[in-house]
């Protein structure tokens, strides 16, 4: 009975924390001391004691950065699709882990299928794939498959002794390409960052010079990213001559969607931004950016090697944990992961899935795309901003212009924690060409032209005050 009542409550807190999401305030802001000291931390309360949790629940709901507010413009992501969070709290309350079908069953043949759908929409044939925690893991393991591919004793051997390899990437790529180098023993050195052109793409000329220079040296060039949308610029590198040289040189070829995978759901936007996707080796998109799935969701896909992923992962004796079906099919999802445990992503991604289809998952992001439009037109006609760079995809880069003598990143950098300690908005940043930015990004579906409008007033009135108290005007 008393369970019974516990759900109760936290179901009251659940459901007026959901009907309050979009309003107010994104977050009741308070400096770390402050928060501390709010939350109690150290009370001795808590064994045993109900009441006592509940107020930690309560503290944090009331506290907590509201992402589902359209004032939260800071991320790839945003409040979570509502199918996807009664999938979370079925996958809460079974509490399994997807790494065999025994203790798994249902998710098990939802990831498969999922999988399958994915691998059919992206144009992967006799391919695999594999859930995993976020792009970011997904990269490495694109990284090791394309290690191992190329040098299969390295599984027994080690990288002692062998030749050198180096994997290239824009400049611009994701940090995780750093840290899977580092995690790999490739070692970041040898992970060469390619210039970018005007539109934050890769240069092709300067990308074929250091994989000559890499050739010429000795060295082995086994394993080439295009980004499909940058974190700050959202630029796409050109598929077709990185296609054209990996002819070449023999390398993998690797597509991190992460952010702008998902334009892959619009067949208009695909052969804008992604086409000849289909003949890549591998491809990663993350469900909770863009599509809105509850964090975390994500999907690496590998194309033309059916069992490729159990080649790469599965290693010691797994026997204890892992079996195949009576007609030799692998069964159990673990053996394909670096992961003992694996969380059950795919049941908030089957519900999204079939919840909303993909047609109205493309009209989602072609959605977010026109309303990027609409925000870097407003910056154009605004005299108090200025788009530092074009537009690309889906990220608008811009800053307010303060007068002439004032620095413009030690200003914006101001207007920014002013809008985020006051819950006005919270925006982030970044910087193309070494200048800072406002990144503004649009993946939240509580957001429309009323808010974006919204939230460039509030930019300037932030910065109208800001200079306002540098003259020491009231």
């Amino acid at each position: 009975m008393e369970q019974d009542k516990i759900f109760e409550r936290l179901m009251q807190l659940v459901i007026r924390y959901y009907h309050d999401r979009d309003q107010g305030k994104f977050v009741d802001y308070l400096d770390p001391g402050t928060l501390r000291q709010r939350l109690g931390l150290e009370d001795e309360r808590g064994r045993g004691d109900w009441d006592a949790l509940f107020t930690w629940v309560e503290h944090y709901l009331a506290h907590a950065v509201n992402t589902s507010n359209p004032a939260y413009l800071n991320r790839m992501w945003a409040g979570a699709n509502l199918p996807s969070v009664v999938g979370e709290v079925i996958a809460a309350v079974t509490n399994t882990s997807a790494c065999t079908f025994e203790t798994a069953p249902v998710s098990t043949l939802m990831e498969k299928y999922l999988l399958q759908a994915m691998l059919d929409l992206v144009g992967f044939q006799g391919g695999c794939g594999q859930m995993t925690t976020g792009s970011s893991n997904a990269n490495m393991l694109a990284m090791m498959a394309a290690r191992n591919g190329l040098r299969p004793e390295v599984k027994q051997q080690g990288l002692f002794g062998g030749q050198k390899l180096f994997a290239l990437v824009n400049a611009d790529a994701h940090y995780s390409m750093d840290r899977a180098a580092n995690i790999l023993g490739l070692g970041t050195s040898h992970l060469l960052k390619i210039p970018v052109d005007g539109h934050g793409r890769m240069r092709i000329d300067a990308l074929e010079e250091r994989l000559a220079e890499v050739v010429a040296g000795g060295g082995k060039p086994f394993f080439v990213v295009a980004t499909a949308g940058t974190t700050v610029r959202g630029g796409y590198d050109l598929l077709e001559p990185l296609l054209a040289l990996r002819e070449r040189y023999r390398f993998w070829l690797h597509v991190d969607g992460a952010w702008g995978g998902a334009v892959i759901f619009s067949d208009r936007l695909r052969r804008q931004f992604l086409p000849a996707l289909e003949q890549a080796d591998s491809f990663t998109l993350d469900f909770h950016k863009m599509l809105g799935t509850a964090l975390m969701c994500n999907v690496l896909l590998f194309n033309r090697r059916p069992s490729f992923l159990r080649e790469v992962c599965s290693a010691g004796d797994e026997s204890y944990i892992f079996r195949q079906g009576e007609d030799g099919e692998i069964r159990d999802l673990g053996t394909l992961s670096l992961q003992c445990g694996r969380r059950v992503d795919s049941l908030k991604w089957f519900l999204d899935w079939k919840f909303y289809g993909r047609e109205g998952l493309a009209e989602r992001v072609e959605h977010y795309l026109e309303l990027c439009r609409y925000a870097e037109d407003q910056v154009g006609r605004l005299p108090e901003l200025e788009m530092v760079v074009p537009r690309e995809s889906f990220n608008v880069c811009f800053r307010f212009r303060p007068p002439e003598g004032i620095p413009a990143e030690p200003f914006n950098k101001a207007l920014r924690e002013r809008m985020h300690r006051s819950g006005r908005a919270l925006v982030g940043t970044g910087y193309v060409n070494g200048q800072l930015v406002l990144r503004l990004l649009i993946t939240n579906i509580n957001v429309g032209k009323p808010e974006i409008d919204r939230f460039f007033q509030s930019v300037i009135a932030t910065g109208r005050e800001l200079l306002a108290e540098r003259s020491g005007r009231p």
